[in-house]
């Protein structure tokens, strides 16, 4: 068999992972001065423990899983006699798929390791088509090279609402300056999104409801879909309604996925942010 192993970013539920056996691998979250692995800490027990430690000054951090994470993780299912594929959360940002690459190393050909140029649910449905595709009797070759197809047809979309914890989080270094302009200084509300990888600032608009506006016509562009969903911080009913928005303009009739990101992105993106998600039909 053919397993498929991501990171805890990619906001796939729960159900989902555990009927495709997804096996997760959690990247980690300090808030003030304690450490938790992403999936320890419900979202709810996150933002109360956040609020706590803002209220002294301190912003939360992540880091990625360690060489030694994905070594355990790869090994029990190397040595049932699978072949693993590692999808993670953009290398331009985050570290995680040089640990993974760096442990796969160690076993041969049995892993491959793909860099998704996404995350949240953009990287999850590539997650996702990975494991059905497996599931299919799929190569691993074959599904490396579906991954490396389908990555250029993903897109995230999302409006900040607030910048500091960008800025704190210290991933987006060459992008802060830029959203310090418009934020503060031109007082609007940045789009950002992935650019084979890499965040960029891709729109900008007056007020919040104008820029998901603007994101909506930009995701009206990419028709027809393989998979839509919103993705949010704290918002979860104008994410609901920007989903049955985006179901009308999209005339997609598959499911549309409404799910409030988890802790390690939201440390970065801080709260009150929605992003729509695309994945365009191949």
């Amino acid at each position: 068999m053919i397993r498929v192993v991501t990171d805890s970013s990619c906001d796939l539920p729960q159900e989902v992972v555990e009927e495709l056996g997804i096996v997760i691998v959690p990247l980690v979250v300090r808030i003030g001065h304690q450490e938790f692995l992403e999936t320890d800490l419900s979202i709810d027990e996150y933002w109360a423990r956040v609020e706590a430690a803002r209220a002294q000054g301190l912003f939360p951090q992540t880091s990625q899983p360690s060489i030694g994470a994905y070594e355990n993780v790869f090994a029990p299912l190397v040595d049932q006699g699978n072949e693993v594929v590692c999808i993670t959360i953009t290398s331009h940002h985050s570290g995680t798929f040089n640990s993974a690459w760096a442990a796969a190393q160690k076993f041969g050909q049995a892993v491959g390791v793909v860099d998704s140029w996404q995350t949240s649910l953009a990287m999850g449905f590539q997650a996702l088509a990975a494991a059905q595709a497996a599931r299919e009797g799929a190569s691993l070759s074959e599904v490396v090279a579906l991954l490396w197809e389908m990555r250029a047809r993903a897109h995230i979309l999302a409006v900040l609402d607030t910048m500091e914890y960008v800025r704190m989080g210290g991933r987006a270094d060459a992008l802060i300056p830029i959203l310090s302009r418009v934020m503060r200084f031109l007082q609007v509300k940045p789009i950002i999104g992935f650019v084979e990888g890499e965040l960029k600032l891709l729109g900008q608009a007056r007020t919040f409801s104008a820029a998901l506006t603007q994101i909506e016509q930009r995701m009206m562009e990419l028709r027809p879909f393989e998979h839509l969903a919103v993705a949010h911080t704290r918002r979860p009913d104008e994410a609901q309604s920007w989903a049955d928005r985006l179901r009308e303009s999209t005339e997609f009739d598959g499911p549309i996925w409404v799910t409030e990101t988890g802790a390690a992105l939201s440390s970065h993106a801080g709260p009150g942010v929605i992003a729509m998600v695309g994945v365009e039909r191949g």
